[in-house]
């Protein structure tokens, strides 16, 4: 049975610890998938405009019949939205998409921007990969942005009432606090590549004690590249099958026990339903996970493998 943990936002929104992630979910899989966690109990959904699906996500929304404010919605500004006059074009594109009023929480979702050579009002709804990776020569275009344009810009969304909370995705301690120091309305959440494979426990730390949530993104390893997941280490797999749990089942209460929100991605209704119950390990398996942390395993930096940008 789902514990129903919840965490609370430094706006005072309480947000559930188990969410729905929506990455790499294929078109009508995801309306299906974000249909039936609805009508299972699942109450927050991760998205974002360069999963190219929002509007799968907001017809599987309308087909749930579980209103709108029951259910606590993410999405990111993506790379080629960072300069100012792009911002609210780009989370009005992503509200359209998910047939939506307004978001719960809005993300920068990576430092580093890329050239945007079209108008603020000609944003897509649902956009094709040459506009989210603009290209010349086989290279991306980046685009030289101060990150401080760019959340005085999503201040200015809350202002408006379009997004409820903003926050950041795979900023690192140097990043966030140039943000801090200079913001009128703080970050509220981080989210980062986080699983036991990547504890990145200076980063948890100083966000917590700067009341900033931390979602992890990835917490069974998915990758994109092939690599082996960290949800099939033997040692995961050896406390599962101590426990009767599936692996996931353990990487997931893992991040919760943490005081982490976690996002697994999942179509397949059996699995959708595993992860939503998480359970609390003991010490000793808990400890055992956290030994893994030692490997320090990044499976998502696009910066190094595709962008050619440093963003750790």
């Amino acid at each position: 049975m789902a514990l129903n943990r919840k965490i609370t936002l430094n706006t005072g929104k309480q947000v559930d610890i188990v969410g729905l992630g929506t990455w790499l979910s294929k078109p009508d899989e995801v309306r299906k998938a974000v249909k039936f966690s609805l009508e299972n109990g699942y109450r927050h959904l991760d998205c974002a405009y360069v999963y190219c699906n929002e509007d799968e996500v907001g017809q599987g929304i309308r087909d749930s019949g579980v209103p709108r404010e029951e259910i606590f919605i993410t999405s990111k500004l993506w790379n080629t939205h960072h300069r100012k006059e792009y911002v609210k074009s780009a989370v009005k594109a992503s509200l359209k998409a998910l047939g939506v009023d307004y978001l719960d929480l809005y993300l920068v979702h990576w430092p580093v921007s890329f050239i945007n050579s079209g108008k603020p009002e000609e944003t897509p709804t649902v956009p094709t990969m040459e506009y989210l990776i603009p290209k010349k020569d086989g290279k991306v275009q980046i685009d030289k942005v101060d990150p401080l344009e760019t959340w005085a810009a999503m201040e200015e969304l809350v202002e408006e009432g379009l997004v409820k909370a903003i926050g950041l995705s795979n900023f690192n301690i140097e990043k966030i606090s140039n943000v801090l120091k200079h913001c009128k309305i703080q970050p509220s959440m981080l989210q980062i590549e986080l699983h036991p494979g990547l504890l990145q426990t200076e980063l948890v730390d100083f966000c917590h004690k700067n009341k900033i949530a931390v979602t992890a993104y990835s917490p069974l390893g998915n990758n994109v590249y092939g690599e082996e997941r960290i949800v099939d280490d033997p040692t995961i797999v050896s406390i599962a099958k101590k426990l009767g749990k599936s692996p996931a089942q353990v990487c997931i209460s893992f991040a919760a026990q943490r005081g982490i929100v976690v996002i697994p991605k999942s179509v397949t209704p059996s699995r959708i339903l595993e992860n939503f119950q998480d359970f609390v390990l003991d010490q000793e398996d808990f400890d055992a996970i956290a030994s893994l942390g030692k490997r320090n395993i990044r499976y998502n930096d696009p910066g190094v493998r595709d962008w050619d940008v440093e963003i750790f």
